[in-house]
């Protein structure tokens, strides 16, 4: 009668088994902690619009917004993104990117300018001050507020 190896070394099959579930339990820790807890600048989902006071959209067909963060950095490492917005023809904010496709804002204070190219026959849809950072005088709090409702005035 001819013995198998596994018959000699039982134990072999279990160590092997105890070896592959070890390495199983340690590839699953090392994800969970490299993954984290969202890290030190938290992205949250925002939906808004953006129109007129008055309520009515702006007749630009889809266009852009542009958050740039108002805070510093938190470790000094990792620095807050300016974020990009598309904005349908309705005037309802379809995406926001900060890192990744329609991830969210930075959680914090934003300074909030429109990107919107040519205007029609040279008539101005806003005031020039709300198409660039510096001068925008809109801003908004994404710790306070995630659905967003962006005002102008109209020209």
């Amino acid at each position: 009668m001819k013995l198998s190896k596994s018959r000699l070394r039982p134990w072999a099959h279990n160590r092997c088994w105890a070896r592959s579930q070890a390495v199983t339990i340690a590839l699953s820790l090392a994800t969970l902690l490299c993954t984290g807890c969202g890290g030190p600048l938290d992205i949250v989902s925002v939906s808004g619009d953006v129109a007129y006071e008055d309520g009515t959209p702006l007749p630009l067909g889809e266009f852009r917004l542009k958050f740039v963060p108002l805070m510093e950095s938190p470790d000094g490492k990792n620095f807050p993104r300016v974020a990009n917005a598309v904005v349908g023809a309705d005037g309802r904010i379809e995406s926001v990117t900060t890192h990744k496709y329609n991830d969210g804002l930075i959680r914090g204070k934003h300074r909030v300018y429109l990107l919107i190219g040519d205007c029609p026959d040279d008539k101005p849809i806003v005031a020039e001050a709300y198409c660039a950072g510096e001068t925008t005088p809109l801003e908004i709090d994404v710790a306070q507020q995630r659905k967003l409702q962006i005002r102008v005035p109209k020209p």
